[in-house]
């Protein structure tokens, strides 16, 4: 095969990728947002918080710098879920009675501090010149790029869909009920019995997780992580991306995570063949112009996104209630 069809396979691979990676945080707002009703706005945070844990406890030991355990890739995406997780839960534990416009300046300030953090702990996390030499998945491949690519998407593939499938099957469990229950009608699903604040603590852990090991992923495939990749502009498209594909439906977060990254990447390179290097830093604003417009279309066009959720309030309390009668 030529040199050129190999690098469009691996471009290609790599962005799809790179997508389904964007595609796990947005499962995880989805649990929270599109399933459950919880208003994040920190999403940024919590990625970047998977994403040094797991390059904190992966990479080599670098004088100067705490961490370098050296372990395992699956075990730093681990570890990156499990802080994720506990840091969703600490931070849930503290504000899920808060409400729209509280929750939000809340999720945001967590997002605010970890950036903080991030940037100025330089023992712990290299500040702003971040960590590299973050061990990625068959190392070995590396010298041929296709197959490196081919590789690390099958295996990235190969988890999103087992997170799709689990997260398939808990949507239909009597738990995936309550939540959606809770979401519609608080009201309602606490007269039932239903713990509310104990089920929103419960899927903001959880959707945390999946953010914390998004942030490990693509921490894994590119080799390197520096505050930039976590602004707050991280969270603006996997929010686009949910809203875009649909909120409260699975398919379409994956949908919308591949739909924006494919436009995100195209106007990049649109930009990069109609604009001179001087105006490239410039030009970029196009990225956002065109997201911007998609998802302006999008709600005046298709307000449930292109594969949004179609049960009635009526059929989520209900069903709700029948699940605590067995």
């Amino acid at each position: 095969m030529s040199a050129h069809f190999m690098g469009y396979v691996a471009y290609g691979s790599l962005f799809l990728t790179l997508a389904l990676i964007s595609g796990v945080a947005c499962l995880g707002l989805n649990l929270q947002w599109g399933q459950t009703g919880v208003f994040n706005v920190g999403v940024a945070g919590f990625v970047a918080l998977g994403a040094y844990t797991s390059a904190l406890v992966t990479t080599l030991p670098l004088e100067g710098r705490l961490g370098g355990w050296g372990w395992p890739v699956a075990a730093g995406w681990f570890a990156a879920m499990v802080v994720a997780a506990s840091t969703s839960a600490l931070v849930g534990a503290a504000s899920l009675r808060l409400r729209t416009d509280y929750l939000a300046i809340t999720t945001f300030g967590v997002a605010v501090t970890v950036l903080l953090i991030v940037r100025n702990a330089q023992g712990l996390t290299g500040g702003p010149l971040g960590i590299s030499f973050i061990p990625r998945p068959f190392e070995a491949l590396a010298p041929q790029p296709a197959s490196f690519a081919l590789a690390t998407l099958g295996l990235v593939g190969a988890v999103v869909a087992a997170l799709f499938v689990a997260l398939q099957r808990l949507a239909q469990s009597p738990w995936g009920r309550v939540l959606r229950a809770v979401r519609e009608d608080e009201r309602a699903a606490r007269a039932l019995g239903k713990n509310a604040d104990r089920y929103r603590l419960q899927a903001f852990a959880i959707g945390g997780a999946l953010m914390g090991l998004a942030g490990a992923m693509q921490a894994h495939v590119i080799g390197f992580i520096a505050p930039d990749n976590f602004e707050a502009s991280l969270t603006f498209q996997i929010w686009t991306m949910l809203i875009i594909g649909g909120s409260g439906n699975n398919v379409g977060a994956l949908v919308g995570a591949v739909l924006v990254a494919a436009i995100w990447s195209a106007t990049g390179l649109v930009s990069g063949m109609w604009f001179a290097p001087e105006d490239q830093a410039r030009a970029a604003a196009l990225r956002i112009v065109a997201i911007g417009v998609l998802l302006a279309a999008t709600i005046v066009l298709r307000p449930r996104g292109l594969c949004g959720e179609r049960l009635t309030v009526s059929r989520h309390v209900g069903r709700a209630g029948a699940a605590d009668s067995h």
